[in-house]
């Protein structure tokens, strides 16, 4: 008796154990959800000259331009550094810089580009200007930076001297590469008037710096600093990164905030210190420049952090 008790309990186990398999080994109905990347950004600047009043309008900082933007699948950040030599032959350098970085937020707002594609973006900004009724005379430097949200992956492009570092637990992984003709005259998009066309130097969108890290994917708490040439000739890149350390996984408004400010402070404060050896300094030295000092200039900072 006690043997088929013993025997009748083994059956029912296994044939509880077989129903609960197949459960197990049945396709799920309920959707895996996963999560989408997203930047959270502050922004912040200064302008070389305060005197003009055309200094403060929106998205401008003097002659850059800035914007932020978000899509289905997509964030989006850019700064543009109009080129300041225009301003002597009667040309506003920022209206330059403006429109492209308003023309890419609009793009991207209204869903017309592609989410991988940064430079194809630019290169669209950059021909609605060359095809615009008013012609918009001028030239920039611009950088693009593209968070893909559904694969995290991060896209990028740019041309000149402005730029982006990342920084991942505590370290510099990736920054742009800065694009020179020669010493201080960087690859640019440009519009000339008729009569200079053969004098200044221009530069396609495709010539854009693409570089990838690690396929360009992001993890929660990467730090992304895009800026423009006034901060990366006055501050080195370990004030920087002690600065941008501080942000590291934050998703506080008002740290980042903070940190963009000092950032942007730092470099205009190195920028007006004649006795400093600034980046820009060394560099015109290694060029065979005998300078010292900061490089006044407009001062753009866009700092996001990647939160997943």
């Amino acid at each position: 008796m006690q043997s088929l008790t013993w025997t009748g309990r083994l059956i029912s186990r296994a044939l509880w154990n077989s129903l609960t398999n197949n459960k197990a080994n049945e396709p799920s109905n309920a959707k895996t959800i996963k999560k989408e990347a997203k930047l959270f950004s502050a922004v912040s600047g200064i302008p070389k000259d305060f005197s003009n009043n055309k200094m403060f309008q929106l998205n401008k900082y003097g002659d850059d331009a800035y914007f932020t933007a978000r899509y289905k699948t997509a964030d989006v950040l850019g700064v543009a550094d109009g080129v300041g030599g225009w301003r002597n032959y009667g040309i506003d350098p920022g209206e330059f810089s403006s429109f492209l970085m308003k023309t890419c937020e609009r793009l991207v707002t209204s869903g017309r580009f592609s989410c991988t594609e940064p430079t194809s973006l630019l290169a669209r900004s950059y021909y609605e200007l060359l095809e615009n009724k008013q012609p918009i005379l001028g030239s920039s430097t611009a950088c693009i930076v593209i968070l893909n949200k559904e694969t995290s992956t991060l896209y990028t492009a740019n041309i000149g001297d402005s730029g982006f570092v990342i920084v991942r637990r505590g370290k510099v992984i990736h920054r742009s590469e800065e694009q020179q003709h020669y010493f201080n005259t960087p690859f640019q998009l440009s519009l000339p008037p008729l009569s200079h066309t053969t004098q200044v130097l221009g530069d396609r969108p495709e010539c854009a710096d693409t570089s990838q890290f690690q396929e360009g994917l992001v993890v929660h708490g990467d730090v992304i600093l895009l800026a423009t040439d006034g901060v990366f000739d006055n501050v080195p890149d370990s004030l920087l990164l002690a600065e941008l350390v501080r942000a590291q996984g934050s998703k506080d408004p008002m740290q980042l905030q903070l940190v963009a400010n000092t950032i942007a402070l730092m470099a205009r404060t190195l920028a007006f210190d004649e006795t400093y050896m600034s980046p820009f300094a060394i560099q015109a030295r290694a060029n065979g420049i005998s300078t010292q000092g900061g490089k006044p200039d407009d001062i753009t900072v866009l700092l996001a952090i990647v939160a997943l």
